[in-house]
């Protein structure tokens, strides 16, 4: 209850956010980072029947930043679209590209101070996550720590 309380209100914050034409605010951010890692940590753990509820609320918060939020929700809806898990990692670099972009524009340090950026040398594709040790979503349980971490600076 009081995870949907909460992301009700970061969405209530970012539509009026969006209709006073400001920047998406540090909760709105926040709501949107933990959908996304909700995603990056079921396609680490292998759990592609997971993704499409976290996939759906992305889109949506994204959905409802307007403008700042239109590569996300583009995105969050490939997401959606995915039929098997290769398909949901396929989508999720594009996802991740756009995330990586609005939480380093947000300028929200206290956000991206909680995150690290991933690098997989063998997929070539970044993602955020919040662990220290890599979680890599691109192979799962085959290569799941495959990668190297760096912090997430606004």
């Amino acid at each position: 209850m009081k995870k949907l309380a909460f992301v009700s209100l970061a969405v209530l914050l970012a539509i009026a956010g969006v209709s006073a034409g400001q920047s998406p605010t540090p909760d709105a951010t926040r709501a949107l980072v933990k959908s996304y890692l909700d995603i990056q940590g079921h396609l680490a753990a292998d759990r592609f029947e997971d993704v499409k509820a976290p996939a759906r609320t992305l889109t949506s918060q994204a959905a409802a930043l307007g403008k700042a939020g239109e590569a996300i929700a583009k995105a969050g809806t490939a997401m959606q679209s995915a039929a098997d898990i290769t398909a949901a990692r396929d989508a999720f670099g594009p996802l991740s590209d756009a995330m990586i972009t609005h939480v380093q524009a947000s300028g929200s340090k206290d956000v991206a101070a909680e995150l690290r950026i991933a690098y997989c040398p063998m997929n070539k594709r970044s993602w955020l996550q919040r662990e220290e040790q890599v979680r890599n979503p691109y192979f799962g349980a085959k290569m799941l720590t495959c990668g190297q971490l760096k912090p997430a600076k606004p």
